[in-house]
């Protein structure tokens, strides 16, 4: 499970249709992938499910907010939200009114470097959903009234976000671990570079990102594969094979510095963190070990019993791995007294430093791996949660079989995998991002030299 990432909405259990009707699964059942192929060469992934009549879609293309130009930061996130405002001969109005007449739930967001999108239908109304998300796709009207309307929309979301210190947080940390990076930049834009987009710098994020070549795509529920094959050329066929994508360079996040942001809140909003794996890194599933362990979310990681439980720091606190196309990033996020953040952060970076030197004991090694295969199912009662998860192991190129395999690749986790994983993502000391009130040091206190990282395991 990545961090600060988009997918993390896949995570929550959502109403199908409105109906909240949920379609149960378990990871074997899930594990039924069927590989789909149109009759011009356009692939799905499929896991049938009839028991309910619903079908859910969800697909991503490659390239995301990282393709804005300079100065024209927000131009695919206003994308995202003008594909359903009117599309080939129905102005917005008449979409909208289709789309609620047929209970379609369709959406579209945008993520550093994919562009997504999911629809929920019920099955007698797919022949119609699928038409009206072909037309979304192709035909994009982006009439002037939505793309002001739009406009305006995302530039107070833009204003509400500048008063919120986790966005505010969020944001300052990208530009600290990433500078000079498309990585580093505003995937909503500021007030500045929304208001300078034009339909033609709409219409150019289209069609370069709009194309066949890197879309994936999973379906779930009661449709079968003779049906969906002729229907992905019916959904996907009209678009491009390819675009002209802006190329992105690798990067490494910065480790070891600091920053902070004047904000006149009562508790300080902080993120720590620095170099991860990308998911490809034969060390990542350790990664994912240790990292459940040290603060992975759970009432028994050690951050939270360190910095809750015993000294009632935080109300919360958590890391993650994040693992991107072009960095892997290990990043961590709580929220404090403004007066208590050196206390919290010298907490947090001997608990750092623990896990780097020492690793975790075996009895808490095999609880996290417990957890961690006992809490898989959960990942597979909805629909929504299928696909999400079926896209995902697509995009990651983990394999069809993943699913079958994931567990047993949890199980062989060893001591000694985690402990190579900890020197590895905790070699350096970790970078710091502050928001809060001026008098709030940014917590830089100097952390010992760690020992060299150990190679990955090849």
């Amino acid at each position: 499970m990545t961090f600060f990432a988009s997918r993390l909405r896949h995570a929550t259990a959502a109403l199908v249709v409105g109906l909240g009707l949920l379609v149960a699964a378990t990871p074997a059942s899930a594990g039924r992938i069927q590989r789909v192929v149109s009759p011009s060469g356009i692939e799905a992934w499929l896991v049938e499910e009839h028991a309910v009549p619903i079908v859910a879609l969800e697909f991503s293309f490659l390239g995301g907010s990282t393709q804005d130009a300079p100065g024209k930061e927000g131009t695919v996130n206003l994308l995202s939200s003008l594909l359903d405002e009117g599309a080939g001969d129905m102005p917005s109005q008449a979409f909208q009114k289709r789309l609620e007449e047929l209970s379609i739930d369709l959406s579209f967001s945008d993520e550093l470097d994919r562009f997504s999108g999911e629809m929920k239908v019920l099955s007698e109304n797919r022949a119609a959903a699928f038409d009206l998300l072909a037309l979304a796709l192709a035909k994009p009207r982006f009439d002037a009234e939505a793309v002001e309307r739009m406009r305006v929309q995302t530039i107070t979301g833009i204003r509400r976000a500048a008063r919120n210190p986790d966005a505010v947080a969020a944001r300052t940390w990208a530009k600290t671990v990433f500078p000079d990076h498309p990585y580093s930049r505003p995937g909503e834009g500021t007030e500045a570079s929304v208001a300078t987009v034009s339909v033609a710098d709409l219409k150019k994020a289209h069609a370069e990102i709009f194309t066949r070549k890197g879309l994936k795509i999973a379906v779930v529920g009661d449709i079968d594969a003779a049906t969906l094959a002729p229907a992905l050329d019916r959904l996907f066929g009209a678009l491009p094979a390819e675009g002209k994508l802006v190329a992105v360079a690798d990067v490494v996040p910065k480790a070891g510095v600091t920053a902070r942001e004047a904000m006149d809140v009562p508790q300080a909003a902080v993120r720590f963190g620095g170099p991860g794996l990308k998911r490809a890194d034969p060390d990542f599933m350790a990664a994912y070990v240790m990292n459940h362990i040290l603060g992975g979310g759970t009432f028994s990681s050690w951050l939270y019993q360190e910095v809750r439980e015993k000294r009632g720091l935080a109300y919360s606190v958590a890391t993650g791995l994040a693992p991107q196309m072009h960095a892997g990033q290990f990043v961590g996020a709580l929220g404090t007294s403004a007066d208590k953040v050196d206390e919290t952060m010298a907490i947090v970076r001997k608990e750092l430093e623990r896990m780097r030197d020492q690793g975790p004991t075996v009895a808490e090694l095999a609880a996290a791996k417990a957890y961690l295969i006992g809490s898989y199912p959960l990942r597979f009662d909805t629909s929504d949660k299928i696909a999400g998860a079926v896209l995902g192991i697509q995009i990651e190129d983990l394999g069809i079989d993943y699913i079958d395999r994931r567990n047993a690749m949890i199980e062989a986790v060893t001591l000694d995998d985690v402990k190579r994983a900890a020197k590895r993502i905790l070699a350096e000391a970790p970078s710091v991002v502050v928001v809060g009130p001026v008098s709030t040091p940014a917590g830089a206190a100097p952390v010992p030299t760690p020992k060299p990282a150990e190679p990955a395991k090849k």
